[in-house]
């Protein structure tokens, strides 16, 4: 990921006007970085919790919406990040707009590439924090680590694991997820890892 060289600090309306459709970037602070493109690995990730989370919402009676890479969330006028996934419930759901989320989600996903790290480890979670999001997880498979961090007055703090392992959501409750899932490569079969997260929690 790349900073765009501008000599100004880029409003999120310039941002949206010069960044083309389909080509993802986040604007942080004023500046834009583009990403490189995303790994095979990666995308596998990204496209698992995407599915984990609408299949979850869909069989709960439509809880929220899923959304992938290309959505991008203004966060205030300098800034606005476009999540590898990221979800929004269905009480908010006024904030997706035709272009762009005007708002913060309830969850936002980030999975860590070589030229990601101090962007998803140290800029976004500021940015994501002081925007509200309750849930951010962020995914490191260069470090073999997942990382979930929830919103608790005002500032995120480490979400335990059950065992080591097992991270359960409270944006949406019943939601979990076994770390081992996103860190296996190839990763899993995405419709058995949803039937066992439906089938509940593990013992």
């Amino acid at each position: 990921m790349s900073a765009e060289p501008i000599p100004h600090p880029v409003t999120v309306e310039e941002f949206f006007a010069r960044v083309p459709d389909g080509v993802k970037a986040d604007l942080i602070d004023g500046v834009i970085y583009v990403s490189s493109p995303d790994t095979p690995p990666n995308d596998d990730i990204g496209y698992l919790i995407r599915y984990l989370l609408q299949g979850f919402s869909r069989r709960g009676g439509g809880l929220g919406k899923a959304h992938g890479s290309r959505v991008a969330f203004a966060l205030g006028r300098y800034r606005s990040p476009e999540p590898d996934v990221s979800f929004v419930l269905t009480d908010r759901l006024s904030i997706i707009q035709p272009t762009r989320g005007v708002g913060a989600p309830d969850i936002a996903v980030e999975i860590v590439s070589a030229d990601s790290v101090d962007r998803d480890y140290v800029k976004k979670r500021i940015l994501y924090e002081e925007a509200g999001v309750r849930e951010y997880w962020i995914i490191d498979p260069l470090n073999r680590r997942c990382t979930f961090l929830l919103l608790q007055d005002g500032s995120f703090v480490p979400a335990p694991l059950r065992r080591r392992r097992y991270f359960f959501s409270e944006v949406l409750p019943g939601f979990w997820l076994d770390v081992q899932w996103l860190l296996t490569s190839p990763v899993p079969d995405e419709e058995e890892c949803l039937q066992r997260l439906l089938a509940g929690p593990p013992k």
